[in-house]
């Protein structure tokens, strides 16, 4: 039995994954062997859901099939939406109205009974969360704004329609073509914490429900999501700020201010998901407003070059730009996080039923620290 103790479980292999690959020190992220790059610009987010499901891309009438049966899974049962609108008007965090949202989706399941070892079903479970969930979110934007949700579109894709419910208003082909580029560059990424949680609990035999249930309250931790939400006020800051945005940045960093979207758990390089970004916000920046791709580009060639991380293994995340492409999208601050968990919940559902293909109960052990011998003493006598 190895007596190591690493913090955080910090470089320890605890299973083995055909899903996603990412080389820290090269900037490389690849799923089921196709690299990012190639994915983000290449292939839709359905598709890209069905090759982390089915391990392989789809042809055009396997993606039809599929993408028919996440679409008719988008209707959300009555009950549930009247417990977003409850959870809106009690004015809830939109990561815990979420979670409670889905954790309540397994109430309607047609099929709860199924067995736990039936990984078939729970792949149908799982598309049903995947299809769910925009309705779920956009619904409880809309009670916040005291309106009334608005029905998926059947002859949208799942970001076109997201952003649809969201706004009322059907996206230009920039706008959904960007944010479908945003999902898939965070559908999955190796064993981070959301995943590993729900990895843990799918080990368990529990339900998918309970295991999305797990990710997304892993990820409302400011630890793992949130960074693109600090980020964009950190941009905000610096717009209603009198300073220009270079003497702002020189300003912080003489305070001491770290600056949200720099460094990663395992890049040591910019992330290959900021890079993709970056681009799609000078894109949006041509159609609108610049200054927040200036900011974010700004910082950038200030911290990198001018500051020197990059000898220190810091640069970009993806979370530095997804932030201000969201901005410019017109989705609101507080719903970034949950578009996290959103984008990534086929991701988790993939690890369940990858790991319970040949499941182990996971079960780490912790060093004990505590005394020893300790000499009982009866209540009446303490």
């Amino acid at each position: 039995m190895v007596d190591d103790l690493e913090k955080g479980l910090e470089g320890v292999l605890v299973a083995e994954s055909g899903l996603s690959s990412v080389d820290g020190d090269a900037g490389r992220l690849i799923y089921r062997g196709y690299s990012i790059e190639d994915l983000a610009r290449g292939a839709s987010y359905e598709e890209v859901v069905y090759l982390l499901w089915h391990g392989e891309l789809p042809t055009e009438d396997e993606l039809e099939s599929f993408t028919a049966s996440l679409t008719e899974e988008r209707s959300v049962d009555d009950d549930v939406l009247e417990t977003v609108e409850q959870l809106a008007d009690a004015d809830e965090r939109p990561m815990a109205a979420l979670r409670t949202a889905v954790s309540m989706l397994s109430a309607y399941e047609p099929e709860a009974d199924a067995e736990p070892d039936d990984l078939e079903a729970t792949r149908r479970q799982g598309r049903r969360i995947t299809a769910k969930i925009p309705t779920v979110l956009a619904a409880f934007e809309r009670y916040r704004l005291g309106e009334e949700p608005v029905d998926p579109d059947p002859d949208l894709g799942l970001a076109a329609n997201f952003l649809y419910m969201l706004t009322g208003e059907e996206p230009d082909e920039l706008a959904a073509e960007t944010f479908d580029q945003a999902l898939t560059l965070h559908a999955d990424h190796g064993l981070n914490a959301s995943t590993f949680t729900s990895m843990v609990i799918g080990s368990t035999m529990a339900d998918i429900y309970s295991a999305v249930t797990g990710g997304i309250g892993a990820l409302s931790g400011p630890l793992h999501g949130g960074a693109n939400q600090d980020v964009m006020e950190v941009l905000m800051e610096i717009d209603e700020s009198d300073l220009d945005h270079r003497e702002w940045i020189e300003q912080a960093i003489d305070e001491g201010r770290r600056i949200p979207g720099y460094g990663h758990r395992v890049y040591n390089v910019k992330d290959p998901r900021a890079k993709i970004l970056e681009e799609r916000s000078e894109e949006l920046a041509e159609q609108g407003e610049r200054k927040w791709y200036d900011y974010t580009t700004t910082i950038e060639e200030y911290l990198v070059e001018e500051q020197g991380l990059a000898e220190k293994g810091i640069a970009p995340n993806v979370d530095f730009y997804s932030g201000s492409v969201y901005y410019q999208l017109g989705i609101p601050i507080d719903l970034y996080t949950p578009i996290f968990a959103m984008s990534r919940t086929p991701g988790w559902i993939a690890h369940v039923v990858e790991y319970q293909e040949d499941n182990r109960l996971i079960r780490p052990r912790a060093r004990y620290t505590g005394p020893e011998d300790q000499e009982f003493v009866p209540l009446e006598e303490r």
